[in-house]
């Protein structure tokens, strides 16, 4: 399916394989103000932090890196949806999902740069979590964190809670045989999970259509007997719907869902891909989903519903572009742990009897 098929569309997976638009006015009534300003916030953390990171890689500094510069309109607003108490399993691009669980740009960066006041105390790097806000820690082996949130929603279950768990992963990930199997144990035991895809057109550096069977990851929703949504990736609001609607259908017993967001990542895969112009994609296919822009487009929605003041947004984007900078000196200015202490909470220090 194009892009342009699904603009203002949410498309539902139904059993009979058929794609039927979900009912999207493009309006912000029923939202709450201050909530719908905090996810343009967060996108524009997220964008920034991109852009910082990116500088900084190439100034020298040891950061490891996906960038999700073009993607803010999907795991970021996803994120930012979940409660505290919520569960959030990660993949390896971008931090939109520690931002949008409520991590602190200090000590994200601080992780990142390895620094001892990182949420992992510098141990982890990329790969952070926090066990406060119930993120869980970015695994390395792709697809893998699919059936781990099955584990977790599993526990859900078993403890009656209410609360949820958000899993994100990639449209190659979506490939992996850990992926079809978490999802159908997820299916069968009706897990409170929502499956967030990413399709951003690539694995690295191979196109989508050389890689997935199938036009849309949606569609496999139907294998499963869960609901499946395709929604444009780049259009917030869209992804909010979308993503509420799975939320209270897991809150409320009802199972998991697959969301498959249309998405697209204006930089290369990671620091090295030098020729994400012209290598595997051309300068125009970029320019193109550029005029897009998740955030342009979200922040004039705001601005347009009288949410939010033109003045008000360069406002909070001059804020938090300093917010970044304060982030950046307080962890280059933090320390490193010491030797032994990357020796401790290798093993868990407590019996546990059995």
């Amino acid at each position: 399916m194009n892009y342009e098929d699904i603009v203002g569309n949410i498309l539902s997976i139904d059993k009979t394989v058929s794609k039927k638009p979900v009912q999207y006015q493009h309006v912000l009534t029923g939202y709450n103000k201050n909530k719908l300003i905090k996810i343009l916030e967060n996108m524009l953390k997220n964008r920034f932090l991109d852009e910082e990171i990116e500088q900084l890689i190439k100034e020298g500094i040891a950061i490891t890196q996906h960038t999700t510069i073009g993607q803010e309109g999907s795991q970021t607003v996803a994120f930012s949806l979940l409660e505290k108490e919520d569960y959030g399993v990660p993949n390896h691009r971008g931090w939109g999902w520690a931002i949008g669980k409520g991590l602190t740009l200090k000590k994200i960066m601080a992780e990142l740069m390895g620094k001892k006041v990182g949420y992992c105390q510098g141990k982890g790097g990329p790969h952070l979590a926090d066990r406060e806000n119930n993120l869980f820690l970015r695994v390395g082996i792709q697809g893998s964190y699919v059936s781990l949130a099955a584990g977790i929603g599993l526990g859900l279950k078993m403890q009656n809670s209410k609360n949820v768990c958000l899993c994100l992963f990639g449209d190659g990930s979506s490939n992996a045989g850990y992926a079809h199997e978490g999802m159908n144990i997820a299916a069968v035991n009706k897990l409170p999970i929502i499956y967030f895809v990413e399709n951003n057109l690539y694995a690295m550096w191979t196109p989508y259509k050389e890689t997935t069977s199938v036009t849309d990851i949606a569609d496999r929703a139907l294998g499963y007997g869960i609901p499946g949504y395709i929604v444009d990736g780049m259009d917030a609001l869209a992804v909010m719907e979308v993503v509420n609607m799975a939320i209270d259908r897991a809150r409320n017993g009802e199972g998991p869902s697959l969301i498959e967001t249309k998405t697209y990542r204006y930089m290369g895969h990671s620091g090295n891909d030098k020729f994400f112009y012209g290598g595997y994609r051309s300068k125009e296919e970029v320019d193109k989903w550029k005029k897009k822009d998740p955030i342009d487009l979200y922040s004039q929605r705001l601005i347009e519903a009288k949410m939010i003041t033109s003045k008000e947004s360069e406002d909070l984007k001059e804020r938090i572009h300093g917010e970044i900078k304060e982030a950046v000196e307080y962890a280059t200015e933090a320390a490193y742990p010491k030797p032994e202490d990357y020796l401790k909470d290798v093993y868990a220090e407590q019996e546990v009897s059995i």
